[in-house]
């Protein structure tokens, strides 16, 4: 019983966080898009501004590894 409540912590710890950047992602992508095709200048931001979500899902990750790591060891 144990083992499977770590494991539903962890999945929810990562699961939670890849919904959250992909809800992140999608309105920073289409705004970085829009201000892309007024001003191809801003590229370089842009891409910047979409790889700031991700951390949010290595985030997850690193408290699921903990989770497990931590707890089911």
């Amino acid at each position: 019983m144990e083992i499977g409540l770590i494991a539903i912590g962890a999945a929810l710890a990562i699961g939670l966080a890849a919904i959250a950047s992909a809800i992140a992602q999608a309105r920073v992508g289409a705004a970085a898009m829009g201000a892309i095709a007024e001003k191809p200048e801003l590229t370089g931001r842009a891409i910047l501004l979409m790889a700031i979500p991700e951390t949010l899902v290595v985030l997850g990750f690193a408290v699921a590894a903990m989770i497990i790591l931590l707890l089911g060891g």
